[in-house]
C-alpha cells in the first residue's frame, strides 16, 4: 500500500514538473496607432490655455494647424503666431497643442509605452508623460520622456510632494552613437506599486523605487493617472540647458526659424498601455 501511495505521488510531481504553469501574456488596456485620418476624440481630449507653467512661450489651442494624423501618425507641430491673445487675454507668438486621457483612460500600475521621432532644435520642449487626479504635486506625475533640444539625449523624471520641480529624480539617456531624438524611439515605463522603472528601446534608463521616494516625501504612485502628449517651446528646462534669452527664453534663433518653416514637428506611432 505505502509502495502505491509512492508511485501516486511520484506521478503527480512528474506531472506537475511536465506541465508547468504557463506565464501571463499582457493584455493590452489601451491602444492608438492614429490610422483614422482625424484623432480618436473617444479616447484623447485636446487641451487649450488657460493655467500657464513654466514660462513656456505657447498657448495651447484645437487646431488642425497644431495638431493632425498623416501617414499613420500623430504630428505635434508648433506654429509662430505673433500677437495671438487666449480668451482670458494672455499673449503668445506661438501656438501648439497638447492632448490627454483624463476621465476617458487612466489605470493603476502596468506598462505605458509610445513609438516617437522629434524633430530637433535649441528649445523644442515636447513630452510623453502621465498624471494622477488631484493637486499638483501630491497626485505624482511621471515623465515618460522630455526633449529639449539636444538630440543626443532624452530625459525621464518624477514629481511628487518634496520631490517636485527641481526633482531630484531625474535622469538623461544619452543615445547611442548613430542615434538620435531623429529617429523611432520606443519610451516606456513599467509601474508597479513598489516602483516606475523607465526604459527607452527596451534599454533600462532609470529606476525609482518607493524607498527611494520616501527619503523625501510620500510616495505619490498609489492611484490612477492619465496619459498626456504634448509639445512646448522655450521656458525654464530648456533655458536651463541651454542658457538662451534671445529671441525668446529658451528658445533660439534657429529653431524660431524651423518653426517658421513649419519643420520643428513630434510625431507619435503609437501608444500602448498593457498589465498582467
Amino acid at each position: 500500500m505505502k509502495k502505491l501511495l509512492f508511485i501516486a505521488a511520484a506521478a503527480i510531481c512528474l506531472s506537475l514538473t511536465r506541465h508547468p504553469e504557463a506565464p501571463r501574456s499582457p493584455k493590452v488596456i489601451f491602444f492608438d496607432d492614429f490610422n483614422t485620418g482625424r484623432l480618436d476624440r473617444t479616447k484623447w481630449n485636446v487641451e487649450t490655455t488657460g493655467a500657464h507653467y513654466n514660462d513656456e512661450l505657447q498657448a495651447y489651442v484645437d487646431s488642425a494647424q497644431t495638431l493632425y494624423e498623416q501617414n499613420g501618425s500623430l504630428v505635434f507641430q508648433p506654429t509662430y503666431s505673433p500677437g495671438f491673445v487666449t480668451k482670458d487675454g494672455q499673449h503668445f507668438d506661438f501656438l501648439s497643442a497638447r492632448i490627454n486621457t483624463r476621465d476617458k483612460f487612466d489605470f493603476q500600475y502596468g506598462k505605458a509605452e509610445a513609438r516617437i521621432r522629434i524633430d530637433s532644435g535649441a528649445g523644442l520642449w515636447p513630452a510623453w508623460w502621465m498624471l494622477g487626479y488631484g493637486e499638483w504635486p501630491a497626485c505624482g506625475e511621471t515623465d515618460i520622456m522630455e526633449f529639449v533640444g539636444e538630440s543626443d539625449w532624452a530625459s525621464a523624471a518624477v514629481h511628487g510632494p518634496r520631490y517636485s520641480g527641481e526633482t531630484p529624480f531625474v535622469n538623461r539617456y544619452y543615445f547611442p552613437s548613430g542615434h538620435d531624438v531623429r529617429q523611432w524611439h520606443t519610451y516606456a515605463v513599467s509601474w508597479t506599486p513598489d516602483s516606475l522603472l523607465f526604459s527607452y528601446d527596451g534599454n533600462t534608463m532609470f529606476r525609482l523605487t518607493r524607498a527611494m521616494a520616501t527619503h523625501y516625501g510620500p510616495w505619490a504612485f498609489d492611484g490612477k493617472q492619465f496619459l498626456i502628449l504634448n509639445f512646448a517651446l522655450g521656458g525654464a528646462y530648456p533655458a536651463k540647458v541651454n542658457g538662451l534669452t534671445k529671441p525668446y527664453y529658451g528658445l533660439s534663433e534657429s529653431t524660431l526659424e524651423m518653426i517658421k518653416q513649419h519643420k520643428a514637428k513630434m510625431f507619435v506611432d503609437w501608444v500602448r498601455v498593457t498589465q498582467y
